[in-house]
């Protein structure tokens, strides 16, 4: 039986049980209570697609051996899957460690997956070189040099969209070129502060969801837990920005207009109201017509991922109907088709 890869088992299992084998690190163990009070390991896998939770009951053989496996360890997961609104859950569920040449292949990631974000790094990189203004353009290039290679294996989330390793340069390549296309509709926004925007908006989670450069399990510091992505994204670009001013990057810009403090603070504007309301948790509302885009476009992506993700595995209550899948709002409806036209009968 071949591996397949999280992502791949989210699409394929249903209501009929699919026995399959998935690689998969052990990213947490948690230990948790039915309102019935029977205990039960809630145990969380992950692969460079996506992660999967599985529930230990304490009534099984497989309990023992939960409660002794080390996190981070990379196993085959075997059992027969099946799928409903609530996530995946598997039954006659078993696992054995993997050899070394299995491993070296896991920790490569999916040969998809990494085509497409090597893909969308490279649309970054290009989009970021195209900007005009030399401050904007020069802090892209140092984040790059200083900060790339936890950008590339960052996540968006840790859950409900993008939330993979390198997810987030998925995130930031789709919000990148759907802001490039509108600023060519409303030429009133400024191009090169959209793209830097888009840029650092979520810079804070290299610290709030970030992965080890050897596995698949989000790390949790005390940076992305008490001070979250948006005040650590502000901090990350005022270092950057400092770096720059220190170095003397900037002197020969001091009387271009805007100004270098202009562009500092509405840079940092987009960072700090990118959630678009108080209670999402942006310190600042927008005020400027480049932090409203921005913000609906951050939506806009996370909502087409989430909706990308539920129609394959959510089920089908009735012809073309789907049961809602958390967290979107409703149940969804099976896309229209673009149309076809018919030959008419008889044509030549």
């Amino acid at each position: 039986m071949s591996l397949i890869t999280i992502s791949s088992l989210k699409e394929q299992a249903g209501e009929v049980p699919l026995i399959a084998e998935v690689a998969a690190q052990l990213q947490s163990r948690g230990v948790k209570t039915t309102k019935g009070g029977k205990p039960y390991f809630d145990l969380v896998f992950a692969d460079s697609t996506g992660s999967l939770n599985l529930k230990i009951w304490s009534d099984t053989p497989l309990h023992t051996e939960a409660a002794e496996l080390p996190l981070n360890t990379i196993v085959r997961l075997e059992g027969e899957w099946t799928q409903n609104q609530y996530g995946v859950n598997g039954s006659g569920v078993s696992w054995a460690l993997l050899d070394d040449a299995a491993v070296a292949n896991f920790l490569a990631g999916d040969p998809e997956t990494r085509k497409k974000q090597e893909k969308d790094f490279a649309d970054i990189e290009r989009l970021c070189g195209e900007m005009t203004d030399p401050r904007l353009k020069k802090l892209a290039e140092h984040f790059f040099e200083t900060m790339g290679d936890r950008f590339r294996r960052t996540a968006a989330a840790r859950k409900n969209h993008h939330a993979r390793r390198g997810g987030l340069v998925e995130h930031v390549a789709q919000m990148m070129r759907s802001a490039d296309a509108i600023c060519g509709v409303y030429p009133e926004l400024n191009r090169d502060l959209m793209v830097c925007g888009v840029l650092f908006h979520d810079c804070g989670k290299l610290w709030e969801n970030t992965y080890p450069e050897d596995g698949f399990g989000q790390i949790h510091s005390l940076h992305g837990e008490m001070l979250g992505h948006i005040p650590l994204g502000i901090e990350l670009v005022n270092k950057l920005w400092r770096d720059l001013v220190d170095a003397g990057e900037f002197e020969k810009f001091s009387t271009s207009k805007p100004s270098t403090e202009e562009v500092r603070v509405h840079l940092l504007h987009l960072i700090g109201s990118h959630h678009g309301q108080l209670e999402f948790g942006s310190p600042v509302l927008p005020k400027t017509p480049e932090a409203y885009a921005l913000h609906f476009i951050d939506n806009l992506d996370a909502k087409m991922e989430m909706l990308k993700d539920a129609y394959t595995h959510a089920t089908e209550v009735a012809p073309g109907i789907y049961d809602r899948v958390f967290p979107l709002s409703a149940n969804l409806i099976r896309p229209l088709r673009d149309f076809e036209a018919e030959e008419a009968d008889g044509a030549d």
